[in-house]
């Protein structure tokens, strides 16, 4: 990641720690459930792993085309499960994994280095890395809204089960809001560091 080292650190531990809880939360739930989270931790580890600063890993040349594979494969994947199952988390993975595509190649022409202080030109297309900021900041707040917890009305009753909270951290569904919150915050930072 280009920009202050600083901050790829605190994203690399930030992202990490969002993919292992997903990964954890795998092994829990129903079948939508173990998909969304293993979309979820691919996307948490692969930020992570891409938000390492530049400074501390120039991943030249093999970085960029790496991170575009794997990504793309996720993306694709991602949009044929979308097309199968018309769920909507799908479709935000396919575009989440397409950005990381984008943001991989765009960071792959941008020179090494990055400093506080230090002034770059951005990467990638000006109106694209726009475009994914607005999708992103919109997902931020409704990910945001996600989180007020409302014990009203269907979404409220499937958290109940005889006036008794599911058991296990892995049902807990505002900590996976929480953790699509991180993602959504780290993508817009990414695009913002581009």
């Amino acid at each position: 990641m280009h920009g202050p080292p600083l901050v790829g650190w605190l994203m690399v531990a930030l992202c990490a720690a969002t993919g292992a809880y997903c990964l954890l939360s795998v092994r829990a739930g129903a079948a939508g459930e173990r998909r969304a989270a293993r979309g979820d931790a691919l996307m948490g580890l692969g930020m992570a792993a891409m938000a390492v600063p530049a400074a501390a890993l120039d991943t030249r040349p093999w970085g960029a085309p790496l991170f575009a594979v794997v990504f793309a494969t996720g993306g694709l994947r991602a949009l044929l499960l979308a097309r199968e199952r018309a769920e909507a988390h799908h479709l935000h993975h396919a575009v989440g994994a397409f950005a990381m595509v984008y943001m991989a190649l765009a960071m792959a022409g941008a020179p090494v280095g990055g400093h506080a202080g230090t002034s770059h030109e951005p990467a990638g297309t000006p109106l694209l890395t726009g475009l994914l900021l607005v999708y992103f900041a919109v997902y931020v707040v409704r990910a945001v809204a996600g989180l007020v917890p409302v014990m009203a009305g269907p979404a409220g009753e499937a958290a109940w089960a005889d006036g008794q909270l599911r058991p296990g951290w892995q049902w807990r569904p505002e900590l996976t809001n929480a953790c699509r919150l991180t993602m959504g915050i780290g993508m817009l930072t990414m695009l913002l560091t581009l």
